[in-house]
């Protein structure tokens, strides 16, 4: 018992020195495990890239053929997976394009509808002259009217015709209301 005993005072009250060398080769034993392991996963890494095949042996092919063949499942999967969900995004889409354009052209419909009534009773109203409204026979459209007088308010540079003088168009009432610099 007296000889355990030493020998645990030995492996816990030795000096520093003993710690650190084995912490030092703790570290290194470390050190060469994740190298092996880095050499290793380079290798693999090199068979599934179809390089340095040469030193594998049969069984060794055959294992890294499973490996790919189920790689390849996955990423298949994984893109059948991706390629059905932009189908469905862009369903989604197509459906909500289709309501938004049936639902603008039931608007475009019933206000077609409002601007040919409101067409209709322009033109039943003056048809029948009982309306305020006459549309002029040559009136292709809306847009062929004519703008009858203008009224001009402001300064307005106006120049008289020969013969004619400022006292003479103030003296015909109606006719015009120009003054010289002014329009009235």
């Amino acid at each position: 018992v007296t000889k355990t005993l030493e020998r645990y005072q030995r492996c816990c009250y030795t000096p520093q020195e003993n710690s650190s060398e084995r912490e030092t080769q703790s570290w290194y034993q470390e050190a060469t495990k994740l190298k092996a392991n880095y050499e290793s996963l380079q290798r693999t890494q090199r068979h599934l890239l179809g390089e340095d095949l040469g030193p594998l042996n049969v069984k060794e092919l055959q294992n890294l053929e499973k490996q790919l063949e189920g790689a390849l499942a996955l990423a298949r999967q994984r893109k059948q997976q991706v390629l059905t969900e932009q189908m469905e995004d862009l369903r989604k889409k197509e459906r909500h394009l289709g309501d938004l354009n049936r639902h603008l052209k039931l608007k475009l419909e019933a206000e077609g509808q409002n601007l040919q009534a409101i067409q209709d009773y322009w033109n039943s109203g003056a048809a029948d002259g009982s309306s305020n409204f006459h549309l002029h026979h040559s009136q292709s459209s809306q847009m062929d009217c004519d703008p009858g007088p203008v009224l001009q308010i402001g300064y307005h540079q106006y120049v008289p015709a020969e013969g004619s003088s400022v006292s003479a168009s103030k003296s015909m009432p109606g006719e015009t209301n120009f003054f010289q610099g002014w329009v009235l």
